[in-house]
Parts: C-alpha cells; sequence; structure tokens
C-alpha cells in the first residue's frame, strides 16, 4: 500500500476564519484506491514552514498533496515556496498561460492572474476544469487549489495514475460501555491481532456515555475475525448495542 501526506497550506485555517474541507474528502478518496494517508500538517503561509513541510514529507512518503496558496494574490506563496524545496527556477509555465489567456480573454487577462502560471520550472500540469488556473505536479507532490470543489475536481484528473493496493475497510460497533470498562479486554484482542487497527472513540448520546469500536484492515474475513471477538467482549459486560 503506498503512503501519502496531506499539507493544508493557509492562515485563514488556523485563525479558524476558514474551515477545511479538504483533508476528509482527500482521506477517504485516498483510501479508495489503497493510497494510506498517514500524516497531515496544517502550517501557515510562511515560506519557511512551507519548504520545510514539502522537503520533510517528500521523502518519508510516496505522495505529498499540498492545498491552498496557489491564486493570485501576494499570499499565494506555494508554488514559489516549492520551487525553492525543490531547488529549482520558479518560471513562468507557457502551457499554463495558454490556459490562462484562452479562459480569461486580453480583455480580463492582468498581471495577478499570470502569475497562476508561475510554477517550478519542469512541473507537470494538472488540469482545473473549474476556473481553469491549473494545478502542478513536481516529483511526487501534486499541488492543489484550496477551494473544495476545484481541489476536487483538481484530483479526479490524476487520481487512476496514483498507484495504490487494496482499500482500508472498517467495522464499527458502538456500545453502551465505557472505555474504562472494556480497557482491558480490548487491549488483549489488539494483542491477539496486531495487524488490525482497532480504535476506541468514546460519545455521549441522549445522556448516557458509550464507545465507538472501529476495526480496520483490508481483508473481510480479517474484519470479521475482530468484530467476532469484539462481539464476545460487548457480551461479557452485558453491553447494550447503540444504533450508529
Amino acid at each position: 500500500m503506498s503512503t501519502a501526506c496531506i499539507i493544508v497550506i493557509g492562515n485563514e485555517i488556523l485563525s479558524g476564519r476558514t474551515r477545511d474541507e479538504n483533508l476528509g474528502w482527500l482521506a477517504v478518496e485516498l483510501n479508495k484506491i489503497g493510497v494510506r494517508l498517514l500524516e497531515a500538517r496544517v502550517i501557515p503561509d510562511v515560506p519557511d514552514a512551507i519548504i520545510k513541510a514539502v522537503n520533510a514529507c517528500r521523502k518519508t512518503y510516496d505522495y505529498i498533496f499540498t492545498t491552498g496558496g496557489i491564486g493570485p494574490t501576494h499570499d499565494d506563496i506555494t508554488a514559489s515556496c516549492i520551487a525553492q524545496a525543490f531547488g529549482v527556477p520558479y518560471v513562468r509555465n507557457r502551457e499554463a498561460e495558454a490556459i490562462l489567456r484562452k479562459n480569461y480573454g486580453a480583455q480580463n487577462l492582468n498581471e495577478a492572474r499570470l502569475k497562476m502560471a508561475d510554477m517550478p520550472e519542469g512541473a507537470t500540469l494538472i488540469a482545473n476544469p473549474v476556473s481553469a488556473a491549473p494545478g502542478f505536479i513536481i516529483g511526487n507532490v501534486y499541488v492543489l487549489a484550496g477551494v473544495p470543489r476545484i481541489m476536487q475536481a483538481m484530483f479526479d484528473q490524476f487520481k487512476t495514475t496514483l498507484k495504490g493496493g487494496e482499500p482500508m475497510l472498517s467495522a464499527t460497533i458502538s456500545v453502551f460501555l465505557t472505555e474504562g470498562i472494556i480497557a482491558e479486554k480490548l487491549t488483549k484482542i489488539q494483542s491477539d491481532f496486531p495487524d488490525v487497527e482497532i480504535g476506541s472513540y468514546p460519545f455521549i448520546r441522549s445522556g448516557r456515555l458509550g464507545t465507538s469500536l472501529v476495526s480496520r484492515h483490508t481483508a473481510p474475513a480479517r474484519l470479521e475475525q475482530v468484530t467476532a471477538s469484539i462481539s464476545q467482549l460487548i457480551e461479557s459486560f452485558g453491553g447494550e448495542i447503540a444504533a450508529d
């Protein structure tokens, strides 16, 4: 299974002004094609932070996806920072420029909009069927827009080229038992199934405390085995199943 990291770039995310919608969507889509998201970072529009994050993550994971910071304004610095991270010139991409000229026309095209054609030398374009201005790929780094609708359309342009594996499957059992009660036996189940991810997530529903037990694996048969063990655990405590 290939691995991935998402780098969300933008002061507006860190300030709370804008709620990120891209991370969750990308996580689901990557899982569908068997690319495992192992890390996500949210960083500011600061050159040093962008450069360091990109260089650290691209050496660790198979795929890096960045969102945000490729628009026409002064604070859209992602493309120039990624050029610095790769140690290549930051240049006007003529193919991207042609796309923008065709989309905006001579009367509506200004230098700010042309800035969206500036990117690392040697980058491959990612088509943008929503607003024309392309994203790009350099090495294993995929640079996407921050606007969710545009980001999603960009991702759809290249997702079939990503090399993944079996998608991660999940099974959830929610029960009106607290974590403290089931923790010891749940630890035993995890040790019996070390290859399966087992997560415990507390909740409150209608004033009642409970726990959702989520198991994750690529093999349905393995999930069934774990689910059976968790069901036995719940029965041993007389737990009441909570509808999800």
